[in-house]
């Protein structure tokens, strides 16, 4: 959300994201015969950038309370993700024979024994423990005093580029045998930087003549996605809930009213909102409130639930765990992340363990298991993800979006004209002419014209206006996955290279022309598949002030693939309304239908400026690319293909 004014800007440090993905270096198991009691390091989520270069001012009392996670490692991580595999292969014996809970705690969480003994380690620091289900997340809660004590640590007040945290420089540390078995503590520091992907259209842009900019209802992606048929046939997500992770609160009689002015008969009652950790503050409220008037008004019939957790990595964590253990939802949406960019080079520089990224991929290993459909928005800045909170200008993925066990929703833009013109504060007009002649990647490259003219080719301009488009591209963290290997497209692209980064990625020329470059990239392709996000042409949203409903209210528009994200989950809920077992993970699936012979999916293969990220174009011939993954997508053939065994 890099935006002046009418759009929100977040300005992150560069160091900030380290913080996600950070940590100190991985620990080792204790050899053979060690003493078990003897003191071995723990990663933490917080990371030494930004933890070296805080300034540190002060002790925290030692009564000060603090709720730390300590996440657990999977049991046999291998055999689980052979076993999702399997739930959605029609030839499997395990096909759709998915895991409650309780059965995936047994098959594959930590055992019983390693939750006693950190359980009775804690009890023995006077910190109170609560074990998720899934045997795979503990949330302590005790005072600083506590923690310091168990964990050798020195939690202390912190303060970064004007952000005031608590944090602990050194590194935790536990007796081996409580070591060994955990993948991340969480929560030793209270810093954050996540932020939500919804992007306001920008005001000021008043159109002359022609289609656009648009504003559009739930029914105009009914009609562009083939939705109707489904129905046609009696589906309207009866009996399903979608979940909704977030991290802001929201006003939830804002979505009542959306629903009624779009003359959306929905269930009464469904919203239910489950604060995690103490639910959080308003800042982001637009994202939740987006999120669910978008879900609730493709599914009419289903449940939401609203897991509104702390802007914190442990609250984040949380949030998803609430909703997995709880598993009430065959489909969940989330529209909050990070780029990928710290982690990159601190696992290139030795210095970072990405025990973080770990952390959410075993949660959503659990959800596939479990049977849930995941999606994550896959970033608003296209190819250079690290623009929103390095500010740097290399090619990034976002996270987390990045896991191959939740689906990457990625953006288009849809046709419109217009002649855009604004008057310039020395009396002229500035003006352009717009024509989108098809649907194709969003990117606002296509926006240039009019950017130049109003004078915003600048370093500032630059950053708030010109890098904007749908996420995608190559994870640096996650191998690519089985269900990608052996597509046209995958792991290949062909790109249009717009600008030129300078060496160390903190300033970027733009060229006079662009170039049509080709290349070959390796790990997680990003995103899955795309549907319409760019604000020009994006969807209403209605909003009244935080915290006080019905004041100031109305109507906006907002795009950013965080809207595809719960369009994607209302979907899944109405197509799962009508299923026998639940439709599982996509991902899993979708790559298989791409290659059939009647394909749901519309590949936007053509290369060019015309179709790109920023950088990643279409391939012609090819099923996949990192602007739009596999397309976009025909509801009611998908539907038919999940219905088919």
């Amino acid at each position: 959300m890099h935006m002046h004014s009418s759009l929100k800007h977040i300005a992150a440090v560069v160091l900030s994201l380290f913080l996600v993905f950070g940590s100190v270096p991985a620990f080792a198991a204790a050899p053979s015969g060690a003493n078990g009691n003897q003191l071995e390091p723990i990663s933490q989520g917080t990371g030494s950038a930004v933890l070296d270069n805080a300034s540190y001012f002060g002790d925290l009392p030692d009564s000060t309370p603090v709720t730390v996670d300590i996440v657990l490692k999977a049991n046999k991580e291998k055999q689980l993700q052979n076993y999702i595999a399997a739930t959605v292969n029609p030839g499997s014996r395990n096909y759709h024979q998915y895991l409650s809970v309780s059965e995936f705690k047994h098959r594959y969480g930590a055992s019983a024994k390693t939750v006693s003994d950190l359980t009775a380690y804690l009890a023995k620091n006077n910190i109170t423990s609560q074990v998720y289900p899934d045997n795979l997340v503990v949330t302590a809660k005790g005072t600083v005093g506590d923690f310091n004590k168990a964990f050798s640590v020195h939690i202390r007040k912190a303060k970064l580029k004007g952000k005031t945290f608590h944090a602990t420089k050194q590194g935790p540390k536990a007796p081996a045998y409580i070591a060994r078995h955990v993948l991340a503590i969480l929560g030793l520091s209270d810093y954050s930087a996540l932020t939500p992907k919804a992007i306001k259209q920008p005001v000021g842009a008043q159109p002359k003549d022609g289609s656009g900019p648009l504003n559009l209802d739930p029914s105009d992606l009914i009609k562009q996605y083939n939705v109707q048929p489904l129905y046609s046939k009696g589906l309207s997500g009866a009996g399903q809930t979608i979940d909704i992770v977030t991290l802001a609160n929201f006003n939830p009689s804002d979505a009542y009213e959306f629903w009624k002015e779009e003359g959306i008969n929905t269930k009464a009652d469904r919203i239910h909102v489950k604060p995690v950790d103490g639910g959080s503050d308003y800042n982001g409220y637009e994202e939740t409130s987006l999120d669910v008037e978008q879900s609730g008004s493709l599914a009419p019939q289903a449940d939401i639930n609203v897991y509104v957790g702390p802007n914190t990595d442990s609250g984040f964590v949380d949030a998803f765990a609430s909703a997995i253990n709880e598993n009430h939802a065959a489909q969940i949406s989330v529209s909050w992340g990070l780029s990928e960019s710290a982690i990159t080079y601190s696992v290139q520089q030795k210095i970072e363990d990405p025990a973080y990224a770990q952390v959410f991929n075993q949660l959503f290993e659990q959800a596939a298991a479990q049977g849930a459909s995941l999606f994550a928005s896959a970033g608003d800045a296209g190819a250079y993800d690290a623009t929103r909170d390095l500010g740097t200008y290399n090619l990034a993925a976002d996270n987390p979006a990045d896991s191959p066990y939740i689906t990457a929703a990625g953006g288009t833009t849809l046709p419109w004209s217009g002649t855009l013109q604004r008057k310039l504060a020395d009396g002229s007009i500035a003006k352009a002419d717009i024509s989108v002649t098809k649907e194709r990647a969003w990117s606002w490259d296509y926006l240039y014209p009019y950017f130049d003219a109003r004078g915003l080719n600048n370093p500032d301009g630059w950053l708030n206006y010109y890098f904007v488009g749908g996420g995608g591209g190559f994870s640096s963290i996650f191998k690519t996955p089985d269900y990608q290997k052996g597509v046209s497209g995958v792991n290949t692209f062909t790109a249009v290279k717009l600008w030129q980064p300078g060496a160390d990625f903190s300033s970027v020329t733009r060229l006079s022309t662009p170039q049509i470059v080709t290349g070959t990239g390796s790990g997680r392709n990003l995103p899955d598949v795309s549907l319409n996000a760019d604000p020009y042409t994006g969807y209403k949203v209605y909003l009244s002030d935080p915290g006080a409903p019905g004041t100031n209210s109305g109507f906006v528009t907002y795009g950013g693939t965080s809207v595809v994200s719960p369009q994607l989950a209302g979907l899944t809920a109405l197509m799962n309304s009508g299923q026998k077992d639940r439709i599982g993970f996509w991902n899993g699936q979708i790559y298989r239908f791409a290659r059939g012979a009647d394909s749901p999916f519309t590949p936007l293969n053509e290369t060019g400026a015309t179709n790109d990220n920023l950088f990643y174009t279409g391939t012609a011939g090819t099923l996949y690319n990192q602007a739009t993954g596999l397309g976009t997508i025909d509801f009611a053939k998908l539907d038919q293909d999940f219905q088919a065994k």
